[in-house]
């Protein structure tokens, strides 16, 4: 009997078994594979030698098993010999995993065969053997070392966002807990894609987009989490640190993309043969690098407001603090925690889900991260009516309207409008749509290059009915001192004053309490627990407008942190915040809208806030808001639309006619928009919605002339629609979708290329299909 190919499959096990036996390598995941493979072959060898010796019967398709058997036991070993460090992680774990799983099958399959064979001719003791080998291969089937992977990376196929403990827990068994690991896994992870690309591997690619994209949201988790000076403990704001290494920039520099990242880091990857943004994925036309000296500035400033000096004494930047000459720090010493802080699968200064996820509540301080998610990971906001630019710029934060990531270059808008201005510039970060967890430090008047860009002359009104007297002695000056660290004592006095009888009394406490909590992190501390919540939302029924306006943006600065948050959620404020909705002011609508979002964060209030009527009144300021309220509301909406259940009483609601309206470019909303109808086509009601309200020919418009961001969106929905109903299917084909999504299968955002290349090749199988249905 031909038993050659069992004897080769023999060999090649013993030739992997002893080369994985030498091998050194430290990634934990990838081990344990490689251990689980061994155990696997070693369970069927003897099993291999007894067909050898005929002491066990086999047959034509068995030969063939441990034909197929082989080759991949020989492919994995040439796996093993060509790994070395350089390489990305994340890829090669799960190929690690791929063959340690087709190993299981195919041992399986084999000893399936062996069983079938030893039933026909009763042998009994073979028999047990066989059944044996097949229960331990079974058991170790059940044991998935990447399954944080592999749920990622399925989020990430559904267009979800990885839950956050996923997120940890993935670059933990990595071993990404620091800034420079992550930074050398992102440039292994692009170079194997422009590897890939170059020798057109489609099923490749799609693995490594997947794998830029996790990157990608274990990035802005980490660059949402807080950073601190180690000597003294003072919190870097997110948007002062490179987004490629998650450092300080201390020379800030912007890249042919628009993108700013710290000259070192981004020099960095330039000389590693890299010529895509990190952020954007977009060709750089040039490596030119132009210093960004408004954002130097910013960071100089910030600086110089925390007794911190840049050094370049040594021929590199460094932090001094002033307090301690001594201590000089350098840019790579200001980054995030590193292992120290993952150590017991949370973090000290934990935060919530970049992207809805939960988990992470464990061990609170007011820096407390989602974000999460940034997560998930939205930058603070007050929402200050009486706040006027005197300078004739305003600075603020892009973010991209994606549930996978953010842009977070710092543009300098002209500021051409002061209504506008003044929405822009105190508009809520919020506006990152996939992100869900807060950045606690920065408040609006951080974003400012020092303290004289602030207005001196914001004033809080006396009103009973809405009109305002600015005569009223109960007015604060923005420069009065509200920044200042507040004592106890006083905030008692306030939160007493929240109770007076007196309308002025307590909108003077409760506008005081807003500007208190509008900076600084230890004031929200002191207020929270000074028992200031409570009465605030007893102020939110208030029939007096303006301080029902001062009372919701007070909770809205208070929810940045996140012991706050958790207080505002236990003690009802979801009702409070709807009546606040329906009846307040525009100022307090949109705060309103702000603080459900900061609540919808929490991952079990997502569910609780969707059945508590809040959708209706969101999308009644959707459709009816200022346009800062209408962002508000599309955020919120967003965030809610993540747990699955929310999506149909959005639908319900009668989003999608307002979303629809606001894709004309005109409108300011389209990139949120899009996010929310790419959500919402993910159930059939949404499709209906969508194709109803005319929204097949705006999509496609979107994906011609959109945002990078906002075409891999439309294309997302465009997808869904196609995918799930020919009727669209045909519909879209006839608004003459083709040429945009072929433009963008060439030239978009890594998914939007993925989105309309599978577009473009359901659109062949559906003619295909078509054809091959008139020949018969």
């Amino acid at each position: 009997m031909e038993t050659t190919s069992v004897r080769y499959l023999i060999n090649s096990i013993s030739r992997f078994i002893h080369l994985t036996s030498c091998q050194t390598i430290k990634v934990v995941p990838m081990e344990k594979n490689y251990r689980n493979m061994v155990v696997v072959l070693k369970i069927l060898k003897p099993l291999l030698d007894d067909i050898v010796d005929c002491k066990i019967p086999s047959d034509e398709t068995l030969y063939k098993e441990c034909e197929e058997l082989d080759l991949l036991v020989n492919e994995a070993r040439e796996f093993v010999e060509k790994w070395c460090y350089n390489m990305s992680k994340i890829h090669r774990v799960l190929q690690s995993e791929y063959f340690l799983i087709k190993m299981q099958s195919s041992s399986l399959q084999i000893c399936q065969v062996l069983h079938r064979s030893l039933q026909s001719s009763l042998s009994t003791s073979s028999i047990t053997t066989v059944q044996h080998c097949m229960q331990e291969i079974k058991r170790l089937q059940q044991e998935r070392p990447l399954e944080n992977v592999g749920e990622a990376l399925r989020s990430l196929r559904d267009d979800a966002i990885p839950c956050t403990d996923h997120l940890i827990k993935v670059f933990k068994s990595l071993n990404m807990l620091s800034s420079r690991e992550l930074f050398k896994e992102t440039v292994a992870v692009e170079k194997e894609r422009m590897n890939v690309q170059v020798n057109s591997a489609k099923g490749k690619l799609d693995q490594i987009n997947q794998i830029v994209d996790l990157i990608s949201c274990i990035r802005d988790y980490m660059l949402k989490t807080q950073h601190f000076v180690p000597t003294c403990g003072i919190l870097i704001p997110p948007r002062f640190l490179c987004p490629l290494s998650l450092e300080l920039m201390m020379d800030p520099v912007i890249v042919a993309s628009g993108q700013t990242y710290d000259r070192n880091s981004i020099q960095k990857w330039l000389d590693s043969g890299l010529s895509i943004c990190p952020k954007t994925h977009q060709t750089l036309t040039h490596t030119k690098l132009i210093p960004n000296d408004i954002v130097k500035a910013m960071v100089a400033s910030w600086c110089e407001e925390n007794n911190l000096q840049l050094s370049s004494n040594t021929g590199r930047a460094k932090l001094v603090s002033m307090s301690s000459p001594s201590n000089h720090l350098s840019s790579q010493d200001l980054t995030h925690t590193d292992s120290t802080c993952f150590a017991n699968g949370s973090c000290s200064t934990s935060r919530s889900s970049p992207e809805g996820g939960n988990g992470l509540e464990k061990q609170k301080i007011d820096t407390s991260s989602r974000y999460n998610q940034e997560c998930y990971r939205y930058q603070s906001r007050e929402i200050d009516k009486y706040d006027q630019q005197s300078s004739n710029q305003s600075f603020f934060h892009s973010r991209t309207e994606s549930t996978s990531s953010e842009v977070s270059s710092i543009d300098c808008a002209s500021s051409s409008s002061k209504k506008h201005e003044r929405n822009d510039l105190a508009e809520i970060s919020s506006e990152g749509l996939g992100t869900s967890s807060l950045t606690k430090e920065s408040g609006l008047s951080s974003w400012i290059t020092g303290k004289q860009l602030q207005a001196s002359g914001a004033k809080m009104e006396k009103s009973v009915n809405g009109n305002h007297n600015y005569n009223s002695p109960y007015f604060i000056e923005s420069g009065s001192g509200c920044d200042d660290l507040t004592t106890s004592s006083h905030v008692k006095t306030l939160v007493d004053n929240l109770k007076s009888l007196s309308n002025e009394v307590q909108t003077a406490a409760a506008a005081e309490l807003r500007f208190l909590a509008k900076h600084n992190i230890e004031n929200r501390m002191i207020i929270g627990q000074c028992g200031a919540i409570a009465p605030l939302l007893s102020l939110l029924y208030s029939e007096v407008k303006l301080t029902q306006e001062h009372a919701v943006t007070a909770l809205l600065n208070l929810s940045i942190n996140e012991d706050n948050k958790a207080r505002i959620a236990k003690l009802g404020a979801i009702e409070p915040l709807i009546h606040v909705l329906k009846s307040g002011n525009d100022g307090a609508k949109e705060n309103s809208a702000a603080a459900l979002f900061s609540l919808s964060v929490l991952e079990e209030y997502k569910a609780r806030i969707g059945r508590s009527g809040a959708v209706k009144a969101l999308v009644n300021l959707l459709g009816s808001g200022t346009l800062r309220g209408r962002k508000d509301a599309a955020t919120a909406l967003f965030n809610l639309s993540i747990f699955h259940e929310n999506k149909a009483r959005i639908v319900q609601a009668g989003t999608v006619k307002y979303l629809v309206k606001f894709l004309d470019p005109d409108s300011g909303m389209v990139d949120k928009a899009v996010a929310l109808l790419s959500n919402l086509s993910t159930i059939m009601e949404g499709r209906l919605a969508i194709v109803q309200e005319g929204g097949i020919p705006v999509l496609i418009e979107v994906v011609e002339s959109g945002s990078p961001r906002g075409k891999e969106n439309a294309a997302s929905a465009l997808l869904q629609l196609c995918l799930n109903s020919s009727k669209f299917c045909t519909l879209v084909l006839q608004e003459g979708a083709i040429p945009s999504l072929v433009a963008l299968s060439q030239s978009g955002t890594p998914r939007a290329k993925e989105k309309a290349q599978q577009l473009l090749s359901h659109f062949r199988n559906q003619r295909e299909g078509a054809t091959g249905k008139g020949r018969m």
